[in-house]
């Protein structure tokens, strides 16, 4: 794996970290009911669901090239299709921002937050197929699998964790802001350009 692959993975991560998806959602609700402190656990949760995703793909991804190292190849092409349509749907589609007025003040422990972000990230098949689909893209078959994936699993947890808690903060310092319209759309769709230049270079290279 060279630099350049990583650089791209981690280009991809970071605007699909963007994009507010469940697990945004999930640390902005917390954010705005509970206060960002409350929201970094539920942001530990969601990377404790990428991690072990990653560990159990290190395995996966061993067998894939080890059996069948023609299926490997064309899972790297229907993943870059899925980059594609990522970022068109992020481009197309409206978000549904929060209101406030749904939201209520309430009070969970840590450990519960936690594991409902965990078992959100676990459960969620946005996940799961960035994992199935989109992670052997990035993986040199002439290298071992394991190095590799720990890489790419550092330059995925790390850029996620700032923008979560990015997220968190911003929530709860701009209350009003976080759920106007205009800003998830804003948001939105520069996350989908950067998903689509993710999939242009996927291709060219």
């Amino acid at each position: 794996m060279n630099y350049q692959s990583l650089a791209l993975f981690t280009l991809t991560e970071a605007a699909l970290s963007l994009s507010p998806g469940p697990a945004v959602m999930m640390v902005i609700t917390c954010a705005l009911t509970q206060g960002w402190r409350r929201s970094v656990y539920a942001t530990l949760g969601i990377l404790s669901g990428n991690a072990i995703y990653f560990a159990l793909s290190a395995s996966g991804i061993s067998g894939v090239i080890l059996s069948a190292p023609g299926l490997f190849v064309t899972i790297k092409y229907l993943g870059a299709l899925y980059l594609v349509y990522l970022g068109v749907s992020a481009l197309t589609g409206r978000p549904s921002p929060l209101t406030i007025s749904q939201l209520k003040r309430t009070s969970q422990s840590p450990i519960s937050i936690y594991l409902q972000a965990l078992m959100l990230q676990l459960t969620n098949p946005k996940t799961l197929l960035m994992f199935i689909a989109i992670l052997p893209q990035f993986v040199d078959v002439s290298q071992p699998v394991g190095y590799q994936i720990l890489l790419l699993a550092i330059c995925s947890i790390i850029p996620e964790w700032f923008i979560l808690l990015g997220y968190g903060i911003a929530a709860s310092r701009t209350r009003h802001l976080i759920a106007e319209e205009k800003y998830a759309l804003i948001t939105e769709r520069v996350a989908g350009l950067l998903v689509l230049f993710a999939a242009l270079m996927v291709v060219i290279n």
